[in-house]
């Protein structure tokens, strides 16, 4: 469906969203709830309101590491995790199967050291 963004400038969107069916509201509550579970490393870092040289800092690392990084799209655990962490995340593997989903555990401690 094509929006005519001249009908919706100046409209809050809970307005809009009134006059929405039912079924489209659940739709979109849908469709929000996969964008906001769904997102690149890029795009989350930015929805934690870090900038790259911020997160650089934290991991100790050049911002330009930081951007290439966020470009890779093949990355050791380890390396995400620490990317997690940085922006006060936790990383959980979880390996999903028809059936079931299983977390997978051996990655939790990983780096940690054990006194």
């Amino acid at each position: 469906m094509a929006w005519d963004v001249g009908i919706m400038a100046g409209k809050k969107f809970s307005v809009l969203r009134e006059k929405m069916t039912p079924e489209a509201q659940a739709r979109g509550q849908e469709k929000f709830e996969q964008l906001r579970s769904e997102m690149d490393l890029a795009e989350l870092r930015r929805a934690r309101l870090l900038s790259q040289e911020s997160l650089a800092q934290l991991l100790q690392v050049s911002q330009g590491s930081v951007a290439k990084m966020e470009k890779r799209t093949d990355m050791y655990i380890s390396t995400v995790r620490r990317f997690i962490e940085a922006m006060g995340g936790e990383l959980i593997v979880t390996a999903r199967f028809p059936d079931h989903a299983i977390h997978i555990t051996q990655f939790a401690d990983m780096g940690k050291t054990k006194d």
